[in-house]
């Protein structure tokens, strides 16, 4: 195959052992070069390294003595905790299979993920447990094991169920990892999905190295001595790696925060602890400067590096950010079939609007319709490829063959390369307008309309008008305080975009809301508003 115009340079590749196992990696390697240092801060309780490895084994232990075998799925529905990370390498340790869940979720998305993984086991909070009953029915695992109770356990329908504290023996004894491959199986990952139902995307025990090695190592440079704070939850890709995984690769210290994130709370967690690197989403950079720009006190004095993903960074947002705190945030873009960050931005290399160049250990194309590459300024879907995608998705196997070609991926992502080799983003495939012929990408719009001092939030979609023709529609959170005059802000809202875009991409139709409709990750669902 001929190198196309736009290919990242392949880097050299990681070696890995033939057998491999991401508890002896992640936990019991770091426990053993340096035992009494803390692995995790800011939670309830903190934990050393060796520490966490006995807790990591006692988990083990009581799922192998409980039956759990080669290849069975544990589902873990936990908050961001020492719990969650025992159970998560305990299940790994023995072969079994981790599948961490939104421990935030409905009923309904409980009995799909019970159902569709086919677990045997569960690892459930106390919070979320009654709503886990009531959705398993007929699907109940073998064994639910309740984290945080103190109470008598009604047991789901069908099944066992026993409190966290009586099931964990006192001391592991002398368990054993299981040799597994490094290509085995080592946990599924649900996909956040703007639509339809959530698939699991299988992934194996190789997958963290090739992800800490090219991103949080060979990009962010983590060390040792840094604290690392994750908003984004353990049960996403991105939280996995920020919060657990990538600090414990340097064995660095990780901040626990088992809340929902609210912008008051995180503020005064990150003043209280400190830490070196922080990772978040668009959406809640926005809402932490909407709150300083009202007056809420934040020190980020601390923060050496500020990272973005989930979606691209609007410039606005990054421009503004860097005014206040004078940190410039480093944007990236990955996705849980990847497991983490293929393209992003480097230290002292950031640009606004961009998610950066390829990750090492990545390699990227823009191609047309046709698969053909699309030289630089063109657009065209970004297909990656690399040492960390994932298996398939179990279940829909098809579904997997359908998005990929050989060792690459299609990520329904649009993307344009400058002549510098730095990547933009322009939408996903299906959110992307054809407005009088030419592309428009709703992120430049939005970024636009996140310019002016009334706009909290917006995104922006295509909508086909009374004679068939895709025009761009306008939905928008105002910032509080502000009030839309009696006939809204449309004409101000229009005249603000026509100074900064070419005339078709402008809006004239604009709707105001209280709020967006988001994925759990904070993705914007524009399907949801397509559909008006």
């Amino acid at each position: 195959m001929t190198e196309p115009a736009n290919a990242a340079t392949t880097p050299e590749r990681l070696t890995i052992p033939d057998r491999l196992n991401i508890a002896d990696e992640f936990v019991s390697r770091p426990a053993r070069e340096h035992p009494e240092k803390l692995a995790v801060l800011g939670s309830e309780r903190e934990a050393t390294y060796a520490e966490l490895e006995r807790d990591v084994n006692r988990v083990a232990r009581a799922l192998r003595d409980a039956g759990c075998g080669v290849g069975d799925r544990v589902l873990i529905v936990l908050p961001d905790s020492i719990e969650f990370i025992a159970s998560f390498f305990g299940a790994a340790k023995i072969g079994a299979i981790a599948v961490p869940v939104n421990s935030f979720a409905r009923e309904s998305d409980y009995a799909h993920y019970v159902r569709d993984s086919g677990a045997r086991f569960a690892i459930v909070s106390a919070e979320p447990y009654p709503a886990f009953c009531g959705a398993v029915n007929h699907a109940a695992p073998k064994l639910t094991i309740v984290v945080g109770t103190r109470g008598r356990i009604e047991p789901p329908p069908h099944g066992m169920a026993v409190r966290w504290e009586d099931w964990l023996p006192a001391s592991a004894g002398g368990i054993e990892t299981h040799a597994t491959a490094a290509k085995d199986p080592a946990f599924f990952l649900y996909t956040s999905g703007t639509g339809g139902p959530a698939k699991a995307a299988v992934h194996s025990h190789k997958d963290m190295m090739f992800t800490s090695r090219g991103f949080a190592q060979g990009v962010l440079g983590l060390r040792a001595a840094d604290r690392v704070f994750s908003v984004s939850k353990l049960f996403f890709a991105y939280g996995l790696g920020n919060g657990m995984y990538f600090p414990f690769s340097v064995g660095a210290g990780t901040l626990l925060y088992p809340e929902r994130p609210t912008v008051d709370d995180v503020a005064e967690f990150v003043a209280r602890y400190r830490p070196t690197v922080f990772f978040c989403v668009p959406t809640f950079y926005g809402a932490l400067l909407r709150e300083f720009d009202a007056g809420c006190a934040m020190d980020f004095s601390s923060v050496r590096l500020a990272v973005s993903a989930g979606e691209a960074l609007p410039a606005e947002i990054f421009n503004r950010f860097r005014n206040r705190f004078g940190i410039e945030i480093l944007d990236g873009i990955g996705s849980t079939e990847m497991l983490h960050m293929y393209l992003s931005c480097r230290p002292g290399q950031t640009r606004a609007g961009s998610c950066g160049v390829p990750v090492p250990g990545c390699d990227v194309e823009i191609r047309d319709a046709q698969g053909q590459a699309v030289t630089d300024g063109g657009i065209g879907d970004l297909w990656v490829t690399g040492g960390s995608m994932f298996t398939g998705y179990w279940n829909a196997w098809q579904g997997s063959d359908a998005r990929r070609r050989g060792e690459w991926f299609n990520t329904a992502d649009k993307f344009v390369r400058d002549a510098d080799g730095f990547y933009r983003y322009c939408g996903r495939a299906d959110d992307m307008m054809k407005v009088s012929g030419m592309w428009v990408s709703p992120g430049e719009v939005e970024n636009a309309l996140l310019g002016h001092s009334a706009v909290a939030e917006c995104a922006v979609v295509g909508r086909a008008d009374a004679a068939g023709l895709v025009r761009p529609v306008a939905f928008v959170v105002l910032r509080d305080g502000v009030s839309a005059p009696a006939g809204g802000f449309d004409s101000e809202l229009h005249g603000w975009l026509h100074t900064r875009l070419v005339g078709f991409k402008c809006p004239e139709e604009f709707h105001y809301v209280t709020e967006l409709p988001k994925t759990s990750t904070g993705k914007i669902q524009r399907f949801l508003l397509r559909q008006g």
